[in-house]
């Protein structure tokens, strides 16, 4: 088989440019309900990293860091539960990633609403949805397509001993 595939994005660029605009139209419903975009790209990234997609990891990793994120809260959000540094907020954000990532095995079950529904308002929860919605959907055009992650080119002087 050929590791050649179409690219979704570019083969059907309204269907694309149609998601584009739905996920920043999530994007601004989170803003709005209050949302931050640290707690949103700690969500997207588990996401990304429970899906499987390489592509989209290393786009919110970068959102992340630029969000403030650091190099041990991220490396920390694959164990978020045995982890102590991500605020109630932001785990329930992580637990609601994994609903909608698993959604096929039980929905998003009733223990999980309640908890999250108890941590985030009605209007965050609406929002953070529809954001996880948006990620799975680009999970999926960049797993099928498999879009390239290339090692990145960093600058050897920066790293070299001194």
């Amino acid at each position: 088989m050929s590791e050649r595939r179409v690219h979704l994005s570019r083969s059907a660029r309204p269907a694309y440019d149609a998601l584009e605009a739905f996920s920043q139209t999530a994007g601004a419903l989170a803003a709005e309900a209050g949302i931050d975009n640290r707690m949103k790209e700690i969500a997207l990234i588990h996401s990304s990293q429970l899906n499987g997609c390489a592509y989209c990891v290393r786009i919110h990793v970068d959102r992340g860091v630029a969000a403030g994120l650091t190099a041990d809260e991220i490396a920390q959000i694959a164990t978020w539960r045995e982890s102590g540094v991500f605020t109630a907020r932001e785990r329930a954000a992580l637990e609601l990633a994994e609903s909608y990532v698993f959604i096929h095995e039980e929905g998003i079950p009733d223990d999980v609403y309640d908890r999250v529904g108890g941590i985030l308002s009605e209007q965050e929860y609406v929002a953070l949805s529809w954001t996880l919605v948006a990620i799975n959907a680009f999970n999926r055009i960049t797993i099928a397509g498999k879009y390239p992650v290339p090692p990145r080119k960093t600058d050897h002087a920066a790293h070299a001993p001194a």
